[in-house]
C-alpha cells in the first residue's frame, strides 16, 4: 500500500516537472522571432534623413536651408520658392530631394545642390515678393540690371538673393533649374536651349525663349557668367496638385537635367 502511494507522488511529480519544462520552452520560442519574418525598421525600409545645411535668414530672420546629394563632379543648382506665391515649386523640389536619397545610382559622378525654399518670407504670407517688397528674382548684378523699388536699390541689396548667389559661386554649377509658376513653358538663358529640349521631352511644357528679363537670375546667371539655366515655369493650377500627381507630371523633366545630355530611363 506505501509502495503503490509513493509511486503515485514519484508520478505527479514527473508530470509537474514535465509541464514546466514545456511551458519554458514555449514561452522562449515565442520570444524568438522567425528568421523569415521580416522586422519593422530595418535598413530596407528606413528612408535615411537628408543633411541640412545652413545657408543665412531672410529678412524676418526665417532659415533659409538647403540639401547637397552626391559628391561628384558634375553639379546641378536647383531652387524652389523665388516667388512665395508659386508653392508648388517648394513641393516638386522637397520631392526631388527625397527621390535621389533613395536612388542613389543616379549621383554617381553627380552632385546636386537643392534650395527648396529661397523665399521664406514670401511663401510665409503667399506674396511674390520678399518682406521689404523686393522681387528677389531682379535681385541680381546682371549686366542688364536696372535698380528699381520693386527690383531694391542695387543687385544683392536682399540677403536672400544674395545667399542664392553665394551658392553659385560656391558650387560653381553646370546647370541650374529655377523652378516656378504660372507661366507653363520652359525658358532658357545662356547657352541651354538643348538642355530646355531635352527637359522638353519628359514633360508636355513646351520651350519659348521669354527673353533676358532686367537684374534676373536668368539673366545673371545665363548671359553674364555664362551658366545655361532653365526657368521651369509650371501651370497656376499645378498649386492644387499633391506631391505624387506633381512628380508623376514634372519628375523626370527635372531629373533629365541632372542626368545632361544622358536620357532618362
Amino acid at each position: 500500500m506505501l509502495n503503490r502511494y509513493v509511486n503515485r507522488l514519484i508520478m505527479r511529480y514527473l508530470y509537474i516537472k514535465s509541464a514546466i519544462i514545456i511551458f519554458i520552452i514555449v514561452s522562449i520560442s515565442g520570444c524568438v522571432q522567425s528568421p523569415e519574418a521580416p522586422r519593422l525598421g530595418t535598413a530596407e525600409i528606413i528612408s535615411v534623413p537628408i543633411p541640412q545645411h545652413f545657408a543665412g535668414v531672410s529678412v524676418e530672420n526665417r532659415p533659409i536651408m538647403y540639401s547637397i546629394l552626391g559628391n561628384g563632379s558634375d553639379i546641378t543648382f536647383i531652387i524652389g520658392g523665388i516667388h512665395g506665391d508659386e508653392p508648388a515649386g517648394p513641393q516638386l523640389a522637397n520631392h526631388l530631394a527625397d527621390y535621389l536619397n533613395q536612388n542613389q545610382d543616379i549621383l554617381i559622378g553627380r552632385k546636386v545642390v537643392i534650395l527648396t525654399a529661397a523665399n521664406p518670407d514670401g511663401l510665409a504670407y503667399k506674396t511674390r515678393v520678399n518682406a521689404n517688397k523686393v522681387d528677389i528674382n531682379r535681385n541680381f548684378p546682371a549686366d542688364n540690371r536696372i535698380n528699381d523699388p520693386n527690383y531694391g536699390p542695387k543687385g544683392l541689396s536682399e540677403p536672400e538673393s544674395h545667399i542664392i548667389y553665394t551658392l553659385i559661386q560656391q558650387y560653381n554649377p553646370a546647370r541650374i533649374v529655377s523652378i516656378h509658376q504660372p507661366y507653363a513653358c520652359i525658358d532658357y538663358d545662356g547657352p541651354a536651349e538643348a538642355l530646355a529640349q531635352q527637359m522638353a521631352l519628359y514633360c508636355d511644357l513646351p520651350v519659348e525663349k521669354v527673353g533676358a528679363l532686367p537684374g534676373s537670375l536668368g539673366s545673371y546667371a545665363g548671359l553674364t557668367l555664362g551658366i545655361p539655366i532653365i526657368t521651369f515655369e509650371m501651370r497656376e493650377h499645378d498649386s492644387i496638385l499633391n506631391t505624387q500627381l506633381l512628380w508623376q507630371r514634372y519628375g523626370k523633366a527635372l531629373l533629365a537635367a541632372i542626368i545632361f545630355p544622358n536620357p532618362v530611363q
